[in-house]
């Protein structure tokens, strides 16, 4: 991309000369370099949403083909870059610029490559794409940091497939729950996590059989740069935050309340089971509990993401004898998690009694609550500052790789990207310009952490 191009992307100033001092001199060939590999990622944005593209948004499932598919453009574009590239057992990627000491602890820079249903293209693989346009940078500018730098595009993030979080993440860190890969199934073919691992080409015996690949004691730090999926950026007129931490949550995926099936205007309510009614009144009262959370300061936030009653059996005229849900519960505070788990199985208990049916929860998945390194995030905000480009702090009230690693105990942080009309969605809007800002913010803390 040459000089004249960045200027028309606002980046003019930044081209000019650097000065003589060896250091500042480095730094700014940097961040020109930085500048200069933007045509490699809106190159690389463009083939994943070529290729990814269902007919409507993005669809990249979690151990399907778009996914396949991206793991593959991700390689592709490293070795261009002249990355080392490796797999695991769990079919993660690794796209790696080797350091000058090879035996001292890496750096590992990574996010998701797989997304949800007719999805958007930036969720996930901005942080990879970013990792890589650094990576580059690095090599373009003749920077040899002494520790590698890892790219991580990390398998099956999105939960929405097989109802368990980070399975990549988790898989290569050794702390995937037990189970998973025999009983999690995805959600549209029915086949088990450990099936369609097979079909992608990894080896889940190994997975649960050997050592882990990323040992968390032998990581030196991990970072994740993710677009942000709300509104908080956008309204600020920001384009990057520093993430403060990222809320645990507990999750009821397949929840439902049986009632009895009967004459809307035959029974009386006295003698009505009715499911829906009973279910309704939960998600009433757990509403009232947020309100209340929200009065006195604590971080919450529940969706009830799947409701419905079996169209097999459902009718105008029928009291709903059956009630299918989820539950999605959220929090910085595990501890308030821990009070709202009782509290739903309080209101839980007394409904039942009230409208004469039975819940049954089924399994409840959870993640811990993703603590970032303070150390890192305050380099994070020296960057930028260096950089003159401004942050706001700002938590994430969205999952991400990031907090298994946290809670892993590896020191962890986040960048996020400013991006206008949400997330999970074909509408997500990212600028190139402020993904760009956030990569220059990244490879210059990898310069400093050294």
């Amino acid at each position: 991309m040459s000089p004249a191009t960045l200027d028309g992307l606002g980046y003019g100033d930044l081209m000019r000369p650097t000065p003589s001092n060896p250091d500042v001199a480095a730094h700014g060939a940097l961040d020109q370099a930085v500048l200069a590999r933007a045509s490699t990622a809106t190159a690389m944005f463009s083939d994943l949403a070529s290729n990814t593209h269902d007919g409507d948004g993005i669809t990249r499932a979690s151990y399907g083909d778009g996914e396949q598919y991206a793991h593959a453009c991700m390689a592709r574009y490293a070795r261009a870059i002249g990355l080392e590239i490796a797999s695991d057992a769990a079919g993660n990627t690794y796209a790696t610029l080797p350091g000058s000491e090879r035996s001292l602890a890496p750096i590992i820079i990574g996010s998701h490559l797989d997304s949800v249903a007719q999805g958007g293209n930036f969720d996930g693989a901005a942080g990879v794409v970013s990792g890589l346009v650094a990576a580059a940078a690095l090599r373009d500018a003749g920077i040899q940091l002494r520790r590698d730098v890892r790219v991580m595009g990390i398998r099956a993030e999105e939960s929405a497939w097989f109802g368990v979080s980070y399975i990549g993440s988790r898989s290569a860190l050794g702390t995937l729950p037990d189970g998973a890969l025999e009983h999690a199934r995805r959600s549209d073919s029915g086949l088990t996590l450990s099936e369609h691992m097979l079909q992608c080409g990894a080896d889940p015996s190994a997975i649960s059989s050997t050592a882990p690949y990323l040992p968390p004691a032998s990581l030196h730090a991990y970072l994740e740069v993710h677009i942000e999926q709300g509104p908080v950026l956008e309204a600020s007129a920001i384009a990057v935050g520093i993430v403060t931490g990222i809320r645990a949550n507990r999750r009821l995926p397949r929840a439902r309340c049986v009632g009895e099936y009967s004459h809307c205007g035959g029974v009386p309510r006295s003698h009505r089971r009715d499911a829906a009614i009973a279910v309704a009144r939960l998600v009433s009262q757990l509403d009232d509990w947020w309100d209340a959370c929200e009065e006195r300061d604590q971080d919450f936030a529940f969706t009830v993401g799947k409701l419905g009653t079996d169209p097999s059996w459902h009718a105008m005229t029928k009291i709903a004898g059956e009630v299918n849900f989820s539950l999605d519960m959220r929090s910085l505070d595990a501890n308030l998690l821990d009070a709202t788990e009782a509290r739903l199985h309080s209101c839980v208990a007394a409904l039942s009694t009230k409208y004469g049916v039975s819940f049954e929860l089924g399994e409840t998945t959870s993640a811990a609550p993703g603590v970032l390194a303070q150390g890192i995030r305050a380099g994070l905000q020296e960057s930028a500052a260096s950089l003159a480009i401004p942050t706001i702090e700002i938590a994430s009230g969205a999952s991400h790789d990031a907090a298994a690693f946290a809670a892993a105990g590896v020191p962890t942080a986040m960048l996020f990207i400013r991006n206008a009309n949400g997330s999970h969605n074909p509408h997500e809007a990212m600028e190139i310009t402020d993904f760009i800002d956030a990569t220059r913010i990244l490879a210059l803390w990898l310069v400093n952490a050294e």
